[in-house]
């Protein structure tokens, strides 16, 4: 079987002010909120006395700013949540009296209730679901406006994961004409794509708020990175008072530059409505032109080419940033998972931000954009610690009932323009067996899933089948382009109810063992592991079967919450750490992945018994540093893509061993440890390719600080990522220090946040000062609004300061 999707993928560009030429003017409202931890009565009236409140800016997530604490929820990273009110004051020109005012919440978690000068707007359950609302019956034109926002995540135990409190993400206030492009409104989508041409259908939704009839005209052009128009349509119809009509226009592309993750090529699309030969409103989008397909014997095609699709599973938050995460920390991620060779992302378990999709776009990375966690019924939720004796049943399913369905939609709308997005996901192990969902095939001998038996008491697994079909269908109606796809938990049980053929493409968590029975027994299902563990088996069933396209490890960055028992605030599974670092499985995946020759070196005490997390999170035993007991014998494992790698002590060899003689992928030796350098070379054809090198380190003597920007621009958003590392009089990194670092500033910038990417550190994480872990920490320093000279002093006792300049520029 074989199923194809041809795609124009697009997001929004928002030009500023002075760009505007048109009715439609779309401002960040991130700034000069009012902030209050806790109810308050009548905290939405206009009146409302709120001189003390804390002043800040948007995006901010409040549970963040709390302690950890053992008597809170693991499964929320034992943080707190509670109610949050912001206020914010604005004016609107009399003179924009004719025009429509929006306001945009891209995510506010949670059950958000919003007034605009003392008029209820609506609620909204979910945080992760940006939605929209009309201010302007209620807005005071010329005069002073207050808008109000309250989050209530009093119920910690709604998730398996951190999910943050408050207004998390940016707040868009949009101006339109009362004839105007509807929200998230343009869609463009390819019907064929060749190396010679592309046909783009672009469809234009036009509301008319006026009482008269639109005589209006859509207007589409195709410029691409050189300025040139390579593509242009014109349509005119009529917009009926008080309705909404769709324009439908077709481009012709004549060698179109196709959008890949090697070379993710990006048009400009822009779109205008005239009336009377005038621009009353416009959007300006990215576009990327690409055609993907899946085949149930071959895997995943994109352009044309058979591709591996090298995957992370991604939760939200960013450890001390919470999930107010700005775009410069994505981006950062992004890159470092690019180091990785990976290609592809799971964005689990909820819609994430536009702006990270905006990032997978211009990086060239591929998008499972997944829907829910759960549906009509609760899953487990851990109270004292992952899989340990405490646990409730709550969460979203208290809302899928009246909102699951607009829920979807207004994800599938936000999100069906952008050319990172490959598959729909409704959801994940919605059908883990018997959690909550049972079926009496659960009792049958050719369940592999043996520790699941049939419960009669729990919810009928059969029910899964209608609910997919309806979200499917809701996804069908927004998007025909994309497939739809679930990450199955018991891909058996859904199989017998039907779960699984309401599905264009199947996802298999943690089950590679049936990848064969039931490619032969369902040939025409298009699998693909859609959450794994890190085994190197677990590889080779994708790497060595043309039908299985790819595997999405859980996870690629450590994330907060889903956390073991107390202390340890952090589910330990990424393969990279809070703070950015690469861990020894990261090294170990960059050797399977990455084309760039590597090579990786790391030692572990023959005497120590060789810890593993968990079976299927098999992490290496192999630390990067090179300060052991005189005597100790350490087993050095190497990690490398080239063909052999020899290994030195001192400048002697201690042989050169061939990766085809280690079935498991990792070389090893077995060294006693003698003060010095050991270092890796590797090679391919006796040509040295990649070199790794572990030195003992003396003791800690000073601070060494890097930033990846030494330029903010003064705008209250850029960011800047500054790591920070403990060193000898070498400057050799000392793995094992744990100095505490104060970090001071001077100039307009401030701290965000010191992550040490401890996961057993419960410190307050918003302090100006904390404790180093493997010998560093990340400090995250964002600009404020004035240009000028700032800088960030690092200090320790006892050892030498490190100073960083930066230049706060217009």
């Amino acid at each position: 079987m074989k199923i194809l999707y041809l795609f124009i993928f697009t997001f929004i560009v928002h030009a500023s002010p002075a760009q505007q030429l048109n009715d439609r003017h779309t401002e960040f409202f991130n700034f000069d909120w009012k902030f209050h931890m806790g109810d308050t009565l009548g905290a939405e009236k206009v009146t409302f006395a709120d001189q003390s409140w804390r002043k800040l800016d948007v995006p901010h997530d409040y549970s963040i700013e709390g302690s950890f604490d053992q008597n809170l929820p693991s499964c929320n990273g034992y943080l707190p949540g509670g109610i949050g009110w912001y206020r914010k004051s604005f004016s609107v020109s009399a003179s924009g009296k004719d025009r429509k005012v929006f306001v945009r919440f891209d995510g506010v978690y949670k059950n958000s209730e919003v007034w605009i000068n003392g008029h209820y707007l609506g609620k909204r359950p979910s945080g992760y679901i940006a939605f929209e609302y009309d201010l302007t019956p209620w807005i005071r034109f010329g005069k002073e406006n207050i808008i109000a926002v309250k989050s209530d995540h009093t119920d910690l135990t709604d998730s398996g994961w951190y999910t943050g409190s408050g207004i998390f993400r940016n707040v868009h206030l949009i101006y339109t004409h009362p004839v105007h492009i509807r929200k998230w409104g343009v869609f463009a989508a390819t019907s064929k794509v060749t190396a010679t041409n592309a046909s783009m259908e672009i469809a234009v939704d036009v509301i008319n708020e006026t009482k008269i009839p639109a005589d209006a005209i859509v207007q589409v052009s195709l410029v691409d990175k050189a300025g040139k128009e390579v593509a242009k349509s014109t349509v005119k119809n009529v917009v009926q008072p008080e309705k909404e009509n769709k324009f439908n226009l077709l481009l012709d592309i004549k060698n179109p530059q196709l959008w890949c993750v090697e070379s993710p090529y990006l048009y400009t699309l822009r779109t205008v409505v005239m009336l009377n030969n005038r621009v009353i409103d416009s959007e300006t989008i990215l576009t990327g032109i690409r055609e993907i397909r899946f085949d149930a014997d071959k895997g995943v095609f994109l352009n044309g080419k058979n591709i591996k699709l090298k995957g992370v599973c991604l939760v939200h938050d960013a450890g001390v940033l919470g999930s107010a995460v700005p775009g410069e920390v994505w981006e950062g991620r992004l890159n470092t998972l690019k180091l990785l060779g990976c290609n592809a992302i799971r964005a689990c378990h909820n819609p994430h931000a536009s702006e990270f999709l905006d990032l997978c776009d211009k990086l060239g990375f591929l998008v499972i954009d997944e829907a829910y966690d759960e549906w009509e019924q609760p899953k487990t939720k851990w109270i004292d610690g992952w899989n340990q004796s405490k646990k409730v049943k709550n969460g979203y399913y208290r809302y899928f009932p009246e909102w699951g369905k607009q829920d979807l939609s207004d994800q599938v709308m936000r999100d069906r323009n952008h050319p990172s997005v490959m598959m729909w996901s409704i959801g994940n192990e919605i059908d883990f067996p018997n959690d909550p969902y049972s079926h009496p095939s659960l009792d049958s001998s050719a369940n592999p899933q043996t520790f699941a038996k049939y419960m009669p008491e729990n919810p009928d697994a059969s029910r899964l089948k209608d609910i997919a079909h309806e979200l499917v269908k809701i996804l069908k109606e927004s998007d025909m382009t994309r497939p739809v796809t679930a990450g199955l938990a018991s891909a058996y049980m859904s199989t017998q109810v039907g779960f699984a053929s309401e599905l264009d493409v199947t996802g298999y968590n943690y089950q590679e063992k049936l990848y064969a029975e039931s490619h032969k027994k369902y040939p025409k299902q298009v699998l693909y592991g859609s959450e794994t563990g890190h085994r190197y088996e677990y590889w080779k069933a994708v790497a060595d079967n043309d039908y299985i396209s790819s595997q999405f490890l859980w996870t690629g960055f450590e994330y907060l919450g889903e956390s073991f028992k107390w202390p340890q605030r952090t589910n330990p599974f990424g393969i990279i750490d809070l703070g950015g670092s690469f861990k020894p499985e990261a090294y170990f995946r960059q050797s399977l992945w990455s084309d760039k020759p590597m090579a990786y070196i790391g030692a572990w005490d023959t005497t120590m018994v060789e810890p593993t997390l968990f079976y299927l999170w098999d992490h290496k035993n192999a630390l990067p540093h090179w300060n052991w007991g005189k005597g100790k014998v350490l087993k050095i494992s190497g990690f490398t893509n080239c063909e052999e790698m020899e290994l030195f002590l001192n400048g002697k060899s201690l042989g050169t061993k061939k990766m085809i003689d280690f079935a498991d992928h990792v070389i090893t030796w077995y060294v006693p440890f003698e003060q010095g350098v050991l270092t890796a070379v590797a090679r391919i054809k006796g040509a040295e390719l990649a070199k790794y090198e572990l030195a003992t380190f003396g003791k800690p003597f000073k601070i060494s600080a890097v930033s990846d920007l030494q330029h903010l621009k003064a705008d209250r958003r850029d960011v800047a990522r500054i790591v920070v590392n403990v060193t000898d009089t070498k400057n050799v990194s000392h793995y094992l220090a744990e100095n505490r670092i104060y970090v001071e500033t001077q100039g307009n910038i401030r701290v965000l946040g010191i992550e040490n990417s401890n996961p057993a550190d419960t410190e307050h994480y918003k302090k100006n000062e904390h404790q180093a872990y493997h010998g560093r920490v990340v400090v995250y320093i964002q600009s404020l609004d004035k240009p000028g000279k700032a800088w960030v002093k690092l200090t320790s006792q006892g050892l030498q300061p490190a100073t960083v300049n930066l230049d706060i520029v217009k």
